[in-house]
């Protein structure tokens, strides 16, 4: 199951949209997990649509700088 994570430091929780935001989402992966759609599939497809969104609104160098700077922050946690 999805729950919003309140304590990372790329939700600021000053900014009530992106929480708003986020509960949308985990409430949207909460339903299709109900409904039968693997955990897996949902965090592919999520990423996929997310990269595809950042790189329609910032280009393709930008996400591929993004990309670029996740191993380090996902082995740092």
């Amino acid at each position: 199951m999805f729950a919003p994570a309140s304590g990372l430091s790329v939700f600021d929780r000053d900014n009530g949209e992106r929480q708003l935001a986020l509960e949308y989402l985990a409430e949207a992966w909460n339903v299709a997990e109900d409904d039968g759609v693997q955990t897996s599939a949902l965090a592919h497809a999520s990423l996929f649509a997310a990269l595809a969104t950042f790189v329609k609104m910032h280009g393709d160098e930008a996400a591929a700088d993004l990309v670029a700077l996740l191993p380090d922050r996902i082995r740092s946690g």
